[in-house]
């Protein structure tokens, strides 16, 4: 008997091959002793489905395990609500790269199985709550799994800010912005941005410069419990946006604080146990293979 008996469903709206896939994926779970609950987003993709339907922000208190289909955005935007519950969680690939969704189209039926059967493993992978501060009000702006971003928004130009660290000051600077990364986002904006890979079990933060106008700016990686403050510089004529995984969030204006640390709440990640994630990576960035050995 499967420990997972309630499983709820996601899947991205404008993506054709994700509607074959929840429909390969719901026939398979209809075999199976489990009940179903779709999203209800990914309900109205899916005609004469007679599956229980709910939100998004009460899918994983209604479910004991959440299955994404889509790209690695799908599981960006399922992880900000799902972690919150400790609610397993896997992907199905209907991406590009598919970092964060192990489970290729082709596999549905047989991966899924082996999850029902409890051969599997889980990954905690942290996230990052979001605080502005405005006129002495605190504001949330949610959490990221990827990345914060600190950035000009629609203008080409520099921005000015202060880093500190645990209250500590580290540098001022002018750049096209900064890119706060967990170990999961560091294969994503901040990787294009020069930063450094992180393995997903470490507990720190990559603080990755974007274009700095200085050559010795280089990016940090801090102990993954700290507190990240950014203060936007008093004068300045550009109104710098903050992003989370990609989306705005808010628009900060001179004498802004952002506060960036780390969530109570981890995502529970679902590896088959084949998963590696050298190999998962060396696959999807092109690392070279292996050398054949020579005989003497």
């Amino acid at each position: 008997m499967s420990e997972f008996k309630k499983i709820g469903l996601i899947g991205r709206p404008d993506h054709a091959g994700v509607v074959e896939s929840l429909q390969r994926l719901l026939a398979f779970l209809d075999s199976q002793d489990v009940e179903i609950i779709l999203e209800e987003g990914t309900g109205g993709l899916l005609s004469n489905h007679q599956q229980e339907v709910c939100t998004r922000e009460t899918l994983g208190k209604n479910c004991d395990l959440v299955i994404v289909v889509g790209g690695d955005g799908s599981m960006l935007n399922a992880a900000q609500i799902i972690a919150s519950e400790d609610v397993p969680v896997i992907g199905i690939n209907r991406g590009r790269l598919g970092f964060l969704t192990d489970i290729s189209p082709e596999e549905i039926e047989l991966k899924i199985a082996q999850v029902l059967a409890g051969q599997y493993s889980l990954e905690s992978r942290f996230l990052l709550d979001i605080e502005a501060i405005h006129e002495g009000e605190r504001i949330s702006l949610g959490c990221a799994l990827n990345d914060v971003v600190l950035h000009p928004g629609k203008a080409a130009q520099m921005i000015e800010f202060e880093l500190f660290i645990d209250d500590d000051f580290v540098y001022s600077q002018e750049s096209d912005g900064l890119i706060v990364a967990t170990p999961t986002g560091s294969t994503a904006y901040a990787m294009s941005a020069g930063g450094p890979i992180m393995h997903p079990c470490l507990n720190a933060i990559a603080l990755v410069p974007i274009c700095p106008h200085s050559l010795s700016s280089r990016p940090i990686v801090v102990d993954g419990d700290s507190e990240i403050r950014l203060v936007v510089a008093r004068k300045h004529a550009i109104l710098p946006q903050i992003s989370r995984d990609g989306e705005v969030k808010f628009t900060a204006v001179p004498g802004d604080e952002i506060i960036v640390k780390k969530k109570a709440k981890t995502l529970q990640l679902i590896h088959l146990p084949d998963y590696s994630f050298y190999q998962a990576y060396r696959s999807k960035l092109g690392w070279g293979s292996r050398l054949e050995k020579k005989d003497d």
